[in-house]
C-alpha cells in the first residue's frame, strides 16, 4: 500500500527551532558504522545500527518537552526516509527497527498542548489538520513497516500519553517496563485522541472497549496492558532494553514468520490512510469547539510538562 509522502504536506505548523541539545551527545560506537547518511545526523532523533542483531535502535531526545513537537515530526519523517534509503541494498540485514526515548521517566506526551491552544485561539483549523495529518502519515507507514522486511519494536521505559499512546500502537511488538504508566487524558480538557487510537483499539480490543477506554481517560499500568494484550513483553525496571535483546535473540530464527504474520494481520483488518484523516478532521473540528476554560486546563497540562524538563537537565549532567 503506498502511503502519502511528507514532502507532499503543505509546511510544518511551525517554523522548526534551531536545535539546543538538552543531553549530551552519545559519540559513535562500535555498534555504529561511520557514515555520514543523514539519518545518522537527525538532532531529536539518536540513531544506532547494531550489525550482530540486525537492529536500527531509536532513541527519542526531544527538545524541551518530551512530546511531539513539529520540529520532532519532522525529524521523524526523515528518519523514515532515511531508514528507507539507507537500508536500500542491505534489506536482509535490516531486520529489527527499535524506538525508545532518552527523557527520564517518559517515552512520550503525547501531542504539543502549547502548540495547539495557540492554533485553536487563532480559529486556525488548517494548521491543526496539517499537525493532524503528520502525526498520522508517520504512524501510518511505520504500522507498514516502511515497506521493508522489518519487525517494529516500542521499547517504553516511561509513561506514554496521548499521542504517545496511540504512537505505540502503530508498532508491531511493544515491550513495557513494569510500572510505567498509560493513558488518553484528552477528555480532561475536552477534547478526545485524534491521531490513530479509535483505529488501533477499536481493532485490537472491540468498539466498546475502545470507546470506553477513550471516554473514561483511565490511567492504565504495564501489567494492565499486558493483561488487554496490548503490551507484549513485560520487563522489569531498568531491564528494557535487556528485554528487547532477548526478544530479538529469541525470534531471529522466525523473523521471516513473524513479520509474515505481521503483515498478513493488516491485510486482515486494514488501517488506511483515508481513515486516519477523516478522523484528524473531525479532531480538529473538535479542538475549534474548546472553550477557554478547557484551554486553561491544556495550558496548565503545559506548565506540568514543563517542569519535567529540570529533571532531563540534571541527568545529562
Amino acid at each position: 500500500m503506498s502511503v502519502a509522502s511528507p514532502h507532499s504536506l503543505p509546511s510544518p505548523v511551525v517554523p522548526a527551532q534551531p536545535f539546543a541539545p538538552l543531553m549530551p551527545p552519545i559519540p559513535v560506537n562500535d555498534r555504529t558504522p561511520a557514515t555520514s547518511h543523514p539519518l545518522f545526523g537527525l538532532r531529536q532523533l539518536e540513531v544506532v545500527w547494531e550489525a550482530e542483531t540486525g537492529a536500527l535502535w531509536t532513541h527519542m531526545r526531544p527538545n524541551g518537552r518530551p512530546s511531539y513537537n513539529p520540529a520532532l515530526l519532522n525529524d521523524f519523517h526523515a528518519w523514515q526516509d532515511g531508514i528507507a534509503d539507507w537500508a536500500t541494498g542491505r534489506e536482509a540485514d535490516v531486520r529489527y527497527l527499535v524506538l525508545a526515548s532518552r527523557f527520564p521517566g517518559v517515552f512520550s506526551l503525547g501531542g504539543d498542548l502549547n502548540l495547539f491552544a495557540k492554533k485553536i485561539r487563532e480559529r486556525d483549523r488548517d494548521a491543526l489538520v496539517r499537525y493532524g495529518q503528520s502525526c498520522v502519515r508517520i504512524l501510518h507507514r511505520n504500522l507498514h513497516g516502511l515497506g521493508l522486511p522489518l519487525v517494529t519494536v516500542a521499547l517504553v521505559q516511561g509513561d506514554a500519553l496521548g499521542g504517545g499512546f496511540e504512537s505505540l500502537m502503530s508498532f508491531n511488538v511493544i515491550v513495557a517496563e513494569r510500572g510505567v504508566k498509560f493513558g488518553l487524558p484528552e477528555n480532561l480538557f475536552g477534547l478526545f485522541p485524534g491521531m490513530g487510537a479509535a483505529s488501533f483499539l477499536t481493532r485490537s480490543l472491540g468498539a466498546a472497549k475502545a470507546q470506553d477506554m477513550i471516554l473514561n481517560g483511565t490511567m492504565h499500568t504495564a501489567e494492565d496492558m499486558y493483561e488487554m494484550g496490548l503490551v507484549h513483553v513485560l520487563a522489569e525496571p531498568g531491564e528494557g532494553e535487556r528485554a528487547v535483546r532477548d526478544y530479538i535473540s529469541r525470534s531471529r530464527r522466525r523473523h521471516s514468520a513473524h513479520r509474515a504474520v505481521y503483515q498478513a494481520m493488516r491485510e486482515v483488518n486494514p488501517v488506511t490512510l483515508a481513515e486516519l484523516d477523516a478522523i484528524v478532521e473531525i479532531w480538529a473540528d473538535a479542538s475549534l469547539r474548546l472553550r477557554e476554560q478547557d484551554l486553561k486546563i491544556m495550558e496548565r497540562l503545559v506548565g506540568a510538562q514543563d517542569r519535567l524538563r529540570p529533571a532531563l537537565l540534571m541527568a545529562a549532567e
